[in-house]
């Protein structure tokens, strides 16, 4: 497992379009339709890794808690399935089913979408504002596997919360850490 940080897209840009197959229904997913009316978080994560892993609990509820104040997450998966097939769309669904993913987790077979996102890392998160413009790009909170951290969500979360209180989301910003994206 080789630790790989976020590219850490520039802050500003606009989130790139996509259309995605979300595992869990079967159904088409564009941004446009599955975006929060307030902010969006945009998820890069896959099924095998130990950092999304010890992490999942903390994404379900992260998406249970700002549902309701116009925030929705996305969870995209890119890694390449067939030389990791934990990692496939009827394992992804399951996943998604285990850890009571309320979001859409889409699978990018191209990883064209990753591609565009400049997405390196699982976990790799983005949130973007209503306007779809990127405020925040990194890491979840200090939580790693075997670090002792608690996991809390801290920076996803306070990125959040300045979002709804129209407040200033500071530009240093640390980024994720995670295994790299299994690129074909």
């Amino acid at each position: 497992m080789a630790l790989t940080p976020s590219n850490m897209l520039a802050l500003g840009t606009k989130a790139p379009q996509f259309e995605l197959i979300n595992t869990v229904d079967d159904t088409l997913v564009s941004l446009d339709n599955a975006k929060g009316n307030t902010a969006t978080l945009i998820m890069f994560i896959c099924n095998h890794c130990p950092f999304v892993k010890h992490v999942n609990i903390e994404l379900s509820q992260l998406a249970k808690d700002y549902l309701a104040k116009g925030i929705n997450c996305i969870a995209i998966s890119s890694n390449d399935a067939k030389n990791y097939p934990e990692d496939a769309p009827s394992k992804m669904k399951q996943n998604a089913i285990n850890n009571d993913f309320i979001f859409p987790y889409l699978y990018d077979k191209t990883q064209d979408v990753a591609k565009t996102y400049d997405a390196a890392c699982t976990p790799d998160f983005y949130i973007f504002d209503a306007d779809l413009k990127l405020v925040y790009r990194g890491q979840l909170d200090d939580s790693r596997p075997g670090n002792g951290i608690p996991v809390t969500g801290k920076n996803i979360r306070d990125a959040f919360d300045k979002i709804l209180n129209k407040l200033a989301i500071s530009e240093v910003q640390k980024p994720s850490i995670g295994c790299n994206i299994k690129w074909k």
